[in-house]
């Protein structure tokens, strides 16, 4: 499940343009909407929209990976804001200090390695940066890793789109079946 939201993303791509591709992988990669918005799946899809000629794939990866450095350098910025009042806080249900103190230890050994792989996870691109700010992770690292990941992230999915736009011909008039057909569609017989 890469979103919760019912979307169209095909036509949400066209009618919001580059614009639209920028707020939403923003806002996927560094705000709490990330949870909900399709981050990997819009990239995916513009990336086959790109093959069909309608948007420029180099524009499209320039944007997305800008956005996506964007969005968890704002993410990062929210976690260390906050970090520090964490602390301060008694301990309740969803927090407690020690499991701050265990984040920082974690993001001293394995930090980078977590900031370019969250990219890839839908929940955790979105939490990642903020925890990160949070346990106080050296700021260049972070941007290192960010910067990296933000980059092989969306030219990655982007390309893979475009590549699978232009290898399988008129993709874009594939149903998806019902789920009832679905099920029903191939009788497989096990031997």
């Amino acid at each position: 499940m890469d979103s919760l939201l019912p979307i169209d993303l095909a036509t949400l791509i066209q009618d919001v343009g580059y614009l639209g591709i920028f707020l939403i992988v923003f806002a996927d990669s560094g705000v709490l909407l990330g949870l909900v918005l399709p981050g990997d799946s819009l990239l995916f899809t513009a990336g086959l929209l790109a093959s069909q000629g309608h948007l420029n794939l180099w524009l499209l990866m320039l944007v997305a990976a800008l956005d996506a450095i964007l969005g968890d350098s704002a993410g990062y910025a929210f976690g260390k804001r906050m970090g520090p009042k964490l602390f301060v806080r008694e301990d309740s249900w969803f927090f407690t200090k020690r499991h701050l103190d265990r984040a920082r230890h974690f993001y001293v050994r394995h930090g980078g390695k977590t900031i370019f792989l969250a990219r890839f996870l839908h929940f955790v691109r979105t939490l990642a940066p903020m925890i990160a700010g949070a346990a106080d992770m050296h700021y260049g690292t972070f941007l290192f890793y960010n910067i990296f990941g933000g980059l092989f992230w969306a030219i990655s999915v982007s390309a893979l789109g475009y590549w699978l736009g232009n290898t399988i011909p008129d993709i874009d008039h594939y149903k998806q079946l019902p789920q009832s057909t679905r099920r029903n569609a191939l009788p497989v017989k096990l031997i």
